[in-house]
C-alpha cells in the first residue's frame, strides 16, 4: 500500500464504514452503489479507415482530431447486477447533483427506504452540490434517502465503481470515438449488455483482511 501516505484514526474509519457496506447481504430496500467518473477524450479520423481484407488487417492512420472531452459517470450496484452510465460534456457540482437526483428517481430505486453511495472525496461529491443545484428544500428531501459514504484520501481502490470504469475502459473506451453523441451511444450499447448479462462484482477484501494488512496502525 506504498500509494497511502499516512494511515490515521481518519482512514480506518474511513475504509471499515465502506468495507462494512460491501460485507452486507443484498437487500433492494437498501441498495448500495457505487459512484465514479472518467474523462473521455473524443478523436475523429482524419483518413478513412482502410477496412480488414483476407489477407490485411483494419488499417487506420494514427494522426487524429481532436473534439474535445467529454465526461462519463458510472454508477454500479455490485450485487444487483446493475450500472448506469450517463455522459455529459464537464463534472461540475451541477452535473454530479443531477446525476444523483436521476439514479434517485429510477424505478429501479424509487421504493428504497436509503440509498447508500461510496464515492470518493472529489469536492464535487456532497450535500453542498446538490443544495448548489436544487435548493435546500429538494437536497434535504433528497438527503433523507441517500448516505454518503467516502472512501478514506488516498484510498480511491476501496470504491468498487474504479473497478467498472476499468471495464468500459477496456471494453468500450479503448478506440476513437468522434464526438459526444457517439459516446452516448456506444455507452448505452456496453451498459445493456451488461445489464443483460447480470455481470456482478466480487468483492473479496474484508475488515478482517484490512485489520491484518493494516495491524500496526490499530
Amino acid at each position: 500500500m506504498w500509494c497511502i501516505p499516512r494511515v490515521d484514526e481518519a482512514f480506518i474509519a474511513r475504509m471499515e464504514d465502506v468495507l462494512d457496506q460491501y460485507a452486507k447481504p443484498y437487500d433492494p430496500n437498501e441498495p448500495i452503489l457505487c459512484f465514479d467518473e472518467k474523462s473521455k477524450e473524443l478523436h475523429d479520423e482524419t483518413r478513412p479507415t482502410q477496412p480488414m481484407t483476407l489477407t490485411r488487417t483494419r488499417r487506420r492512420d494514427y494522426e487524429y482530431r481532436r473534439n474535445g472531452t467529454a465526461n462519463v459517470f458510472v454508477t454500479v450496484e455490485p450485487k444487483g447486477a446493475h450500472r448506469e452510465v450517463t455522459v455529459t460534456d464537464r463534472r461540475t457540482k451541477q452535473d454530479f447533483a443531477r446525476e444523483i437526483k436521476r439514479i434517485v428517481d429510477l424505478p429501479r430505486y424509487r421504493d428504497a427506504t436509503t440509498i447508500h453511495v461510496i464515492l470518493d472525496n472529489l469536492n464535487t461529491h456532497n450535500a453542498s452540490s446538490l443544495r448548489e443545484a436544487f435548493g435546500d428544500d429538494v437536497t434535504e428531501q433528497l438527503m433523507k434517502r441517500i448516505r454518503f459514504h467516502h472512501t478514506p484520501k488516498h484510498a480511491s481502490w476501496l470504491n468498487m465503481a474504479e473497478i467498472e470504469l476499468s471495464i468500459i475502459a477496456r471494453q468500450c473506451l479503448n478506440r476513437r470515438i468522434p464526438t459526444k453523441e457517439r459516446l452516448m451511444n456506444e455507452t448505452t450499447a456496453w451498459t445493456t449488455q451488461r445489464n443483460n448479462k447480470q455481470a456482478m462484482i466480487h468483492w473479496t477484501f474484508t475488515i478482517d483482511d484490512a485489520r491484518k494488512v493494516f495491524r500496526d496502525c490499530y
